[in-house]
């Protein structure tokens, strides 16, 4: 039987035992009487606490020392994921290390890890090397790190990296990930390029969760495909001081949803497992807002730019920091479902600019004002508002544009007949010739005012139809006053003042009052009755026609 080499320590003789069985190697300290609520400093530059939780003098986040019955050096471990014994009859190896402090270089890049990983509660002194590695599970929660390169991992299980301290960053640059990428609670901080998580091309087939993530420098998930949902639900994203981006994702797949929306205390308090009580749920009820809520906070740019949710991206119970020239971009993004329900408006740009959405579900509280939405080439199938959405906001959403974009109140209107709100869409439409008004010159401005008065630029049919009825009785009152004389005096013809101005108000129609010849003045009173009536009449009959049309 093969057996441990003479030099190695007590402990680490142990661990070589515990790994041939595929047992648990537990060092933690068990005194006798112990507190295990103290929380002592964290030790000098280490990464911000995970979680609240102490474990007393177990704590891998605390400055108290760990001596050597519980230190088990680097090349130990290489040892034994990279060349590890058989193991005893009827077992599968595995190593299973809680408690441990693990000194020096843990280099197992480019190698073959053979059977499940698993650190709880354990300190590293130097930052973790597995690029390029093939493993099966790979499991680190509440550690400590300084840093994890792992770029171009291949595994056929999960990676866990829970509520892990890791102030140097993480690499998962090109990884692909076998079934779930666990990140939750997790604090990390930025490496030398101001990026916290790098992951440009990661490949997850299953779930990446990582809510409740503490990031302080950019989660970067360029080109990135996820098979199942990304959660960020409660994450605090910071971008670093020398980096702008909170979020850095463009391009990226997710199979399911993402979620960048709150997330319910108590579904973690207290909870002993990676993934909360909560597991699953998605945090945005009313009733769970109100009280023990966490929202997803982001300080700094945010990129989703020509990213695909192939079922929803929730933007929900969120709080999106952005400083001058910033912008949470959704440019040309592709998705059924978008939920855009903030508590609170961005203070920077939301910019959708040619986005393809199914249905949008939204509130009017959660969008910027002061020009600070871009809806250029943006189109959606269907509004839901998840709250009343008066129209004359849903107006002033279209805009908040920057620039007048007469394509964002067709998309508006069309959406509105799609649902029936035949009158709406009108409302819109008039709302949009008003803004392009705006744009115009000084006579083209005029001229849309006398449009606008006149007749709502042809949205309005009824009040082309009362001018129409003001102008006849206009003519009516004046001809009666002043009577034209007959063309031919030996013909018997009945003078009738109102059939006389309503002939000439209503085009193509003859009402027998033809055959008056009114003076110099009446002359022009008529002309203007039949300008009036060409321009009115075909108005009003144009906005009758489109009232009974549909769509």
């Amino acid at each position: 039987m093969e057996q441990a080499p003479d030099d190695w320590t007590d402990t680490e003789r142990g661990l070589w035992e515990a790994f041939r069985h595929g047992e648990v190697y537990d060092l933690r300290a068990r005194r006798a009487g112990q507190r295990t609520d103290l929380v002592l400093p964290a030790p000098a530059g280490a990464a911000v606490r995970p979680d609240r939780e102490s474990h007393g003098p177990d704590d891998p986040f605390t400055a108290e020392e760990w001596g050597p019955e519980r230190t088990v050096r680097a090349e130990v471990v290489a040892r034994l994921l990279l060349h590890g014994p058989d193991p005893v009859p009827g077992r599968v190896t595995a190593l299973k290390l809680t408690g441990a402090r693990i000194t020096g270089d843990l280099r197992l890049a480019g190698g073959t890890i053979g059977g499940y990983v698993e650190f709880q509660l354990c300190r590293f002194e130097r930052k973790l090397l597995i690029s390029e590695a093939d493993a099966g599970t790979l499991r680190l929660v509440s550690c400590t790190l300084p840093r994890l390169e792992a770029s171009r991992l291949a595994t056929d299980g999960d990676v866990h990296l829970a509520r892990c301290g890791i102030p140097g960053g993480i690499r998962l640059t090109d990884a692909r990930i076998g079934t779930d990428l666990l990140l939750n609670q997790s604090a990390v901080g930025p490496d030398s390029f101001g990026r916290a998580i790098s992951a440009d091309g990661l490949t997850v087939n299953q779930d990446c969760e990582a809510e409740r993530l503490d990031l302080l420098g950019e989660l970067s998930l360029r080109s990135a495909r996820i098979g199942g949902r990304l959660s960020l639900r409660g994450a605090a994203l910071r971008a670093a001081p020398d980096n702008p981006n909170a979020l850095n994702a463009p391009r990226i797949t997710i199979g399911h949803t993402l979620y960048l929306s709150g997330s319910d205390d108590n579904t973690w308090t207290g909870s002993r497992t990676v993934y909360g009580s909560g597991y699953g749920e998605s945090g945005d009820t009313l009733e769970r807002r109100a009280t023990r809520h966490t929202p997803f906070r982001s300080w700094g740019r945010i990129r989703l730019s020509d990213a695909r949710f192939d079922n929803a991206c929730l933007i929900t119970a969120a709080e999106f920091h952005l400083g001058p020239g910033q912008e949470l971009s959704l440019n040309r993004i592709q998705t059924p479902e978008l939920r855009f329900t903030c508590c609170t408006p961005p203070t920077g740009t939301v910019s959708l600019n040619r986005a393809r959405i199914g249905n949008l579900v939204d509130s009017p509280d959660a969008w910027p004002t002061d020009q600070h939405i871009s809806l250029t080439g943006f189109s959606y199938e269907s509004l839901r508002p998840a709250v009343p959405f008066p129209l004359e906001r849903r107006v002033a959403w279209l805009e908040s544009g920057a620039e007048f974009r007469p394509e964002a109140y067709e998309q508006l209107a069309a959406a509105l007949r799609r649902d029936g709100a035949d009158e709406d869409a009108r409302t819109v439409l008039l709302a949009k010739q008003r803004r392009r008004r705006a744009t115009l010159p000084l006579p083209g401005r005029i001229w849309g005012h006398l449009q606008d008065a006149a007749v709502g630029y042809g949205y309005r049919p009824g009040r082309a139809a009362a001018w129409l009825v003001l102008a006849w009785a206009l003519g009516t009152v004046y001809f009666q006053h002043h009577p034209p004389a007959a063309l031919k005096p030996d013909e018997k013809v009945v003078w009738n003042p109102a059939l006389y101005a309503a002939g000439k108000v209503l085009p193509l129609i003859d009402l027998g009052q033809s055959g008056w010849n009114p003076d110099h003045a009446g002359q022009w009173v008529a002309t203007a009755l039949v300008l009036t009536g060409w321009v009115l009449a075909t108005t009003a009959v144009a906005g009758v026609t489109r009232l009974l049309q549909r769509g």
